[in-house]
């Protein structure tokens, strides 16, 4: 039997199991035995990544933040400690040029994309966006990103500790940022970003007031058998940590499938997918969107966009250098949806400037 048809067959078991189990995360393989080291996604076959390149383009993407900061917000860099412990997450804070005063601003924790990824510049316009609407915005650099050295990168935890890494994000900006109101933060992500922030709702049901996933990866078994299971495995897990494939760990990967998890959702949720993403396919994005259509209809504010120009990312296309948006229809369409759906469920206030 192929590895597809066990993953697929999988799969089958874990729909017809009882889905309003509550979550719990399955006990850690054995540490895993010394291997070769393993090629990830961003490399070549015959090379490790360019670490050193690496961390002297983030500090050009640093730079790059604070110019187009510089005169539409305050912008930090700072560090914090998960709650995991072991590490120190880099983030970015982007706050109002006026501040209200105490607990004034609702704040919202920003998730960018990519397993090997991190704050994009192509962010800029719509950082901007969220804090002249008074928002306070971190943006937590979780485990496995870009741009922080190779002990940083080698200690992604997909769908595991990188999920606390940004959750953790929640407590500092209570502890460090008295203009933010507590009872009025939420969170939005894009892509790998959506399937942290849906985990970050379902497994933390009282941190966050609401959240957002755009074009969310959603179901591992779908998308490894979809993808290539040894290809998606060495891209998502090249330290074993889930101990094996899904057809020896398959309580492992319904754990780290926000599908599965949909009966934990208990704040409102917005959910926008695109039938033309290459990456999340359509046939993916909608077992969730059907899910929290039957399970979650109170909660959840899900649309499906047909066909909208530039595919997987066509909420953040934005004009090289100028950093402006494309403002295609669609485009157009969905900030304001998410928009609208923050300021009903965060009730912010308009900074001035």
């Amino acid at each position: 039997m192929t590895g597809v048809a066990l993953v697929l067959l999988a799969l089958a078991a874990l729909l017809r199991a009882n889905s309003s189990a509550q979550p719990t995360a399955p006990p850690l393989p054995p540490p895993p035995q010394a291997v070769a080291t393993r090629v990830t996604e961003g490399t070549s076959d015959s090379s490790r990544p360019d670490f050193a390149r690496m961390v002297r383009e983030q500090a050009e993407t640093d730079r790059a933040w604070r110019a187009a900061s510089d005169g539409y917000m305050r912008m930090e860099k700072i560090t914090y400690r998960s709650s995991k412990g072991d590490l120190e997450i880099p983030a970015f804070v982007f706050q109002p040029l006026t501040i209200k005063g105490a607990q004034r601003h609702p704040a919202l924790v920003w998730v960018h994309e990519d397993i090997r990824g991190h704050l994009y510049e192509r962010h800029i316009p719509f950082i901007r966006e969220a804090v002249a609407r008074g928002y306070i915005v971190i943006a937590p650099e979780y485990r496995g990103s870009i741009g922080y050295g190779r002990t940083f990168y080698d200690a992604i935890d997909y769908g595991g500790a990188e999920v606390d890494d940004v959750v953790t994000a929640v407590s500092v900006l209570k502890a460090q940022y008295p203009a933010v109101d507590p009872a009025n933060i939420g969170i939005i992500g894009w892509s790998h970003g959506g399937f942290i922030a849906l985990h970050a709702v379902f497994r933390n049901p009282l941190t966050f007031r609401a959240a957002a996933a755009l074009v969310p990866v959603t179901n591992l078994f779908h998308r490894l058998a979809r993808k290539g299971v040894e290809a998606q495995r060495r891209a998502i897990d090249p330290q074993n940590r889930f101990g094996g494939g899904p057809a020896e760990r398959p309580e492992v990967y319904r754990y780290r499938s926000p599908l599965f998890q949909v009966d934990e959702l208990r704040v409102p949720l917005l959910v926008h997918v695109a039938d033309n993403d290459e990456d999340v396919n359509i046939d993916e994005a909608m077992q969730l969107v059907d899910a929290l259509r039957a399970r979650k209809p109170d909660l959840a504010d899900v649309k499906v966009y047909h066909n909208p120009v530039g595919g997987h990312l066509f909420d953040r296309r934005v004009t090289p250098g100028t950093w402006q948006p494309e403002n295609t229809p669609d485009q157009r369409d969905s900030w304001t949806r998410v928009w609208s759906f923050f300021e009903r469920q965060l009730r912010p206030t308009t900074s001035t400037r």
